[in-house]
C-alpha cells in the first residue's frame, strides 16, 4: 500500500516519511524510557549470577543467613576492606515524619552501629542540601507531585554525596550491617523483580548511584496519569532497578537475596522479618491504584506477550482487510470498464462494506 502511495503521490509519501522521522526524534526519550521500564521483567535476570551475592567459596563466600557473623560486627572483617563509609541516613519529609514505632526502629539501628555518623534528613535541611549540592535538580525536586518522590530522589543524592547506608524509617535493625561493607553497592532483592530502595548502601561518589541521580530528569513524567506508576517509574524501585538493568557490567552492583530454596530471604515486601531487619511494612505512600499495578507487574510475563500477540493479530487483520478492499475495488473497476458502467466512490464503498 505504501508502494502504491509512493507511485501515485510521491510528495505526500515523502512528507509522511519526514513527519514520521521527526515524530520519532521528538519522542525518542519517551520511547526509550518507556521501553526500558516495560522490559525490566525480561532484562533483569541478565547476568544475575554475577550481581547476586553468593555463598560459594569461589565467588563471594558470603553467609546469606548472617549466622556466622557477630551481631555487632560493624566492619567487613579482617579479610576485606570497608568500601562503604560508616554513615546512617534516615529521611523524614512532610507527613513521613518519625513517630512511635519509626523512632524505636531508628534507635535500634543507631544502637547497633555505635560510632557511625547518623544523619536525619527533614524538611529543615533537605532543601538546603539539594540547593547546595544539586542545584540543577532543585526545581524538579521541589515540584515533585508526591512527597515520596522527593524522599526517593533524596536517597540517591545523599548516598552519592556521602556514601553509607540509607534506611527507611520503618526498618528496625536486628544486627549490624558491617559484613556488607566489603561491597561498593548493596540493595536487597525485591519480589518479583528488581531490588528495594528502602535499604541501600554504597561507597561515596559511587558511579552507579551517580547514574541514578543523573537519570532522574529523564524519567520524570506523570506515568499513565496514576500515582503508583508515577512514583515507581520516576523515582521508586522500578526506576532504580531499570537503571541497574541498563548497566553493561553489573557484577559490582550487588543484590542481597537468599539461596535458591529461599530466594525471598531478604525481601522487604510487606511486614516481614529478615536476617538483618524487622520490616514494619507501612507502605504509607501507596495509593488506590497500587493493588492493580502490583498484580499486573507480577503477571507481566504472561500479559505482555499476550498483549504483543493481540496487537500483532489486530494489525494483521487490519492489513488483510485493507488488501481485500483494494482487490474488490480493482475488481469493481474492471467490471465497470467491461460493461461501460460508471460507479461512484460512494456506491463502491457501500458495496465493499
Amino acid at each position: 500500500m505504501s508502494l502504491r502511495l509512493y507511485r501515485t503521490h510521491p510528495i505526500i509519501f515523502a512528507y509522511g516519511i519526514i513527519v514520521g522521522i521527526l515524530t520519532l526524534y521528538y519522542f525518542r526519550t519517551l520511547i526509550c524510557t518507556t521501553y526500558s521500564l516495560l522490559s525490566l521483567t525480561f532484562n533483569w535476570p541478565r547476568g544475575a549470577p554475577d550481581f547476586l551475592i553468593s555463598p560459594n567459596a569461589d565467588r563471594d563466600a558470603f553467609d546469606l543467613s548472617f549466622a556466622n557473623y557477630s551481631r555487632t560486627q560493624d566492619s567487613a572483617g579482617p579479610l576485606y576492606r570497608d568500601l562503604v563509609p560508616p554513615v546512617l541516613h534516615h529521611i523524614a519529609l512532610g507527613s513521613h515524619k518519625p513517630q512511635g514505632k519509626w523512632i524505636d526502629a531508628r534507635n535500634a539501628c543507631l544502637e547497633l552501629h555505635p560510632g557511625w555518623e547518623a544523619m536525619l534528613w527533614t524538611d529543615g535541611n533537605a532543601g538546603d542540601f539539594v540547593r547546595e549540592r544539586f542545584p540543577e535538580l532543585l526545581h524538579m525536586w521541589e515540584r515533585y507531585g508526591y512527597t515520596i518522590q522527593r524522599i526517593d530522589a533524596l536517597r540517591y543524592m545523599v548516598l552519592y554525596e556521602y556514601g553509607g547506608v540509607v534506611l527507611d524509617m520503618d526498618l528496625k535493625c536486628t544486627r549490624s550491617l558491617g559484613p556488607l561493607r566489603r561491597f561498593s553497592f548493596v540493595a536487597p532483592a525485591a519480589h518479583p523483580t528488581g531490588f528495594s530502595i528502602g535499604f541501600m548502601m554504597a561507597s561515596k561518589r559511587n558511579e552507579f548511584v551517580g547514574k541514578l541521580v543523573r537519570s532522574l530528569k529523564m524519567y520524570n513524567r506523570r506515568w499513565f496519569g496514576l500515582p503508583y506508576p508515577t512514583v515507581m517509574f520516576s523515582t521508586g524501585c522500578h526506576y532504580a532497578s531499570t537503571i541497574h538493568a541498563l548497566q553493561p557490567n553489573r557484577s559490582e552492583l550487588k543484590i542481597l537475596a537468599g539461596p535458591l530454596d529461599n530466594f525471598k530471604l531478604h525481601s522487604l515486601n510487606g511486614p516481614v522479618s529478615t536476617p538483618i531487619f524487622n520490616h514494619l511494612g507501612s507502605s504509607s505512600w501507596h495509593s488506590y491504584d497500587a493493588s492493580l499495578i502490583v498484580s499486573l507487574s507480577r503477571s507481566a510475563k504472561w500479559w505482555i506477550p499476550l498483549f504483543v500477540l493481540g496487537a500483532a493479530a489486530a494489525v494483521f487483520f487490519m492489513v488483510r482487510r485493507l488488501k481485500i478492499k483494494g482487490m474488490l475495488r480493482r475488481y469493481q473497476s474492471y467490471r465497470s470498464i467491461l460493461h461501460g458502467e460508471k460507479t461512484s466512490d460512494t456506491d463502491l464503498e457501500g458495496r465493499i462494506a
